[in-house]
């Protein structure tokens, strides 16, 4: 059975973001975003690892700093690895983005942010880029093999 893997995501980021590079010379940045669901009985946070990859990592470094809402379009993976201290085998699932969209500016209102996140990622999609800067989102990155990864 075949299976698909795609997931979207719009929440804003939680800290000011660092480049780094491969020893083969990819960049490669690692973001985490804080997406918020309104509940009844109040609110529900969910924090996601998310990494990005070549000019979506060097475009991700220029533009976004903490606070900033984004939406990404991307895939889930599993990261597996043996605990140093207890030796206990531990996982933890990450996004890998393919997609990112710019939503409203630093200097927003929360009324802005609030009518931003009630559009369809179509119309996300349809304003706030060049289109120099669309064609760079639009390419997909690279899946490196992750012994290419420095830890």
């Amino acid at each position: 059975m075949a299976g698909y893997n795609k997931v979207t995501i719009l929440g804003n980021i939680t800290r000011d973001l660092e480049l780094r590079y491969t020893p083969s010379g990819m960049a490669v940045c690692d973001i985490c975003i804080a997406v918020t669901e309104k509940r009844k009985n109040g609110e529900e946070t969910l924090f996601i690892d998310c990494t990005a990859w070549d000019k979506t990592a060097e475009l991700a470094v220029e533009y976004l700093a903490k606070g900033r809402q984004v939406l990404f379009e991307g895939r889930l993976k599993l990261d597996q690895w043996n605990d140093k201290e207890s030796g206990k085998k531990r996982s933890k699932i990450s996004m890998t983005i393919d997609k990112m969209v710019f939503v409203g500016n630093n200097g927003e209102n929360v009324q802005q942010q609030q009518s931003a996140s009630q559009m369809t990622p179509q119309q996300l999609a349809q304003q706030q880029y060049t289109p120099e800067q669309q064609a760079q989102l639009d390419t997909p990155t690279p899946n490196p093999a992750i012994d290419d990864v420095p830890f």
